[in-house]
Order: C-alpha cells, then sequence, then structure tokens
C-alpha cells in the first residue's frame, strides 16, 4: 500500500500547508466517509461545515477558507482545490487492466492494417482493412474498426466500442465503453410508394485531439462531409451528436443531452444533462444552455439559456416568479 506524508503530497500539488498531522496518508475519499489515513478536498465554502465531523487528517482546500483545520489535522491551500485534488487522485490511481501480450491471439487484425509501434489490441477485437493506429494506442477487449479508419497516437478505446468505416481519431483521446463512433445519421423521406426512404449517410466522422467521449455516447457520420467534435471536448455519457453537426475546440456535453443533424457549437460552449438543441442551429462561442433546456433557435456567444423553450436565463427566472406567484395566488 502505498503511502505518503503532507510533505510528500504537497510537493505534487505545491500549496501552503496550515497545521500539521501525523498521519500517513494512503487514499482519497469524500469528507463524509474518509477516515484518518484518506485526504478529502473543501472545494466550496459551503461545503465548511462538513469538516468538523469528517474524520480526514488532511484537506484540500481553496485560499478563501475561513475555517481552522484543527487538532492533529491540517489543510494544504491552493488556489483551485478541484484541480489540485485531480493530481491528488492521479498519485493514488490504480494500475489499468494488464496486457500480457500486445495483440492478442484471438484479435483479428487485417494484413493491410498499420499499426503503431507499443499499440495494444486485446481479445476479440477486429481491425478492418487499411486501418491506421498510431503509436501507443490502446484497444481493450472487444473493439471494433472498421475499414479505413485512422486513430491516432496514445488514444485509448474500452470495451464494446464500435468505430465505423472512414471515420478518424485523432491523439491522445479516451472512447469509453459501448460508445459507437460513425453510425448511419437519421435521415429518412417520406416516399408515396415506399412509405419512409432511407436517406445515404456518406460521410464520416471527425474527433480531434485530447477528446473523451463518454460511455454509450453516439456520434452519427456525415450525410454528405464530415460530423466534426473539435480538440479537447469532453462528452459525457448517454449523449447523442447527429449527423454533421460541428463542435468547436474545448466545449462540455453533460449526459443524456443531445444535438440533432447539422447544429453547430463554437469554442467553449457548455451543454447541461437532458438538454436537447433543434436542428440547423448554431450556437456561439461561451453560450451555457441549461439542463433540461430545449433551444429552438440560434444562441448569441456568451448567452446562458434556460428553460423549454429555451430563453435567455434571467428572462426565464423572471418567467418561472412570476408564475410561481400567480399559481401561489389561485391557492389563497
Amino acid at each position: 500500500m502505498r503511502s505518503y506524508s503532507i510533505q510528500e503530497i504537497n510537493e505534487v500539488i505545491n500549496g501552503e500547508i496550515y497545521g500539521t498531522t501525523s498521519h500517513n496518508i494512503t487514499a482519497t475519499e469524500q469528507l463524509e466517509k474518509a477516515t484518518s489515513s484518506e485526504i478529502s478536498f473543501i472545494g466550496n465554502k459551503k461545503y465548511e461545515k462538513h469538516w468538523c465531523t469528517s474524520n480526514a487528517s488532511i484537506a484540500i482546500v481553496n485560499e478563501d477558507i475561513s475555517i481552522e483545520p484543527g487538532e492533529n489535522r491540517a489543510f494544504i491551500k491552493v488556489k483551485n482545490a478541484d484541480l489540485a485534488m485531480s493530481q491528488i487522485l492521479a498519485l493514488f490511481a490504480l494500475p489499468t487492466p494488464v496486457f500480457h501480450t500486445n495483440i492478442h491471439k484471438t484479435a483479428t487484425v487485417d494484413e493491410t492494417a498499420i499499426i503503431g509501434e507499443g499499440v495494444r489490441i486485446g481479445a476479440g477485437c477486429y481491425i478492418g482493412p487499411k486501418v491506421e493506429i498510431g503509436s501507443n494506442t490502446t484497444l481493450y477487449p472487444n473493439v471494433t474498426i472498421l475499414d479505413e479508419c485512422i486513430i491516432g497516437e496514445n488514444t485509448t478505446i474500452w470495451s464494446g466500442t464500435v468505430i465505423r468505416e472512414r471515420c478518424h481519431i485523432g491523439h491522445d483521446c479516451i472512447i469509453h465503453p459501448n460508445a459507437t463512433i460513425g453510425a448511419d445519421g437519421f435521415g429518412f423521406r417520406p416516399c408515396a410508394k415506399n412509405g419512409l426512404v432511407k436517406i445515404p449517410q456518406i460521410g464520416n466522422v471527425v474527433i480531434g485531439n485530447r477528446v473523451e467521449i463518454g460511455a454509450n455516447t453516439c456520434v452519427d457520420r456525415g450525410k454528405f462531409s464530415s460530423t466534426i467534435i473539435g480538440d479537447g471536448c469532453k462528452i459525457d455519457n448517454l449523449v447523442q451528436i447527429g449527423h454533421n453537426s460541428k463542435l468547436g475546440k474545448f466545449c462540455i456535453m453533460a449526459g443524456n443531452s443531445g444535438l440533432a443533424g447539422s447544429v453547430t457549437l463554437g469554442n467553449g460552449v457548455i451543454i447541461g444533462g437532458s438538454a436537447s438543441i433543434k436542428d440547423h442551429t448554431s450556437i456561439g462561442d461561451g453560450a451555457v444552455i441549461g439542463a433540461g433546456s430545449g433551444v429552438t433557435g440560434d444562441v448569441p456567444a456568451g448567452k446562458t439559456m434556460l428553460g423549454y423553450p429555451a430563453v435567455e436565463a434571467r428572462d426565464a427566472l423572471k418567467q418561472w416568479a412570476i408564475l410561481k406567484r400567480m399559481v401561489c395566488s389561485t391557492k389563497k
């Protein structure tokens, strides 16, 4: 078991130590569950009240904390406790699943595929014709990569993921279990003779560098050209991204949110959980779409939108306040 003194931990995050403790740290834990050998954190002043009932001996805290650590306990003050805690979590992270051989004997790798140095391919994987996989990329068991896909370096693709033909994934990406990249976009048209006629989806998906795609998320291929996910985007579990949508850099989409076809997100857009965005809609740089909102029109850069249909946040809050007063008045 790994054990660290408070001084050794502080060498990682370079904060300021307040208080003293004789306890060494063997794990991380949330405040309510922590023991004296575990480190926790206080990322917001509203959680200060939980420190007095916590058994943690050390907490990573923001510089504005207003309480004292107490006897045989200590704080490490930093500018951003959340970011510092991510470094501590990495310190205690357990190793990933072991590969006894780089390419498992049950993996099927087409003879035309180009496999980079240090690539690891797990049991039951299928690598199709003319696929290119960059160096030090890892495919966990039962990943499927179809014809002519290009996967960058140092990318991790977890079990059950399917990447369909001609899709491109950048460097340093993480694709979580059972994601589907490049399935057909949802395209049908009514036909008097044949009912609903399927529109062929002949494009692909292009994913940039340092992108993370959550479990069971689907990114549809373009009808004509590409569905694009920009560098640094972070996509949660169970997200739907429709065909020919385009995400700028560093966008965030929380779980159960969805983009219809041909949606454009600028850089740094945040989409809250279960929010839905209408097709052919543009959302400007830095805009925020609140959880559960439904966007039916273009959103300017920097705006925060709430509600269904979504309006500017301050207008939505006024509407809800008026509605609440009306409901309360009818009960009298």
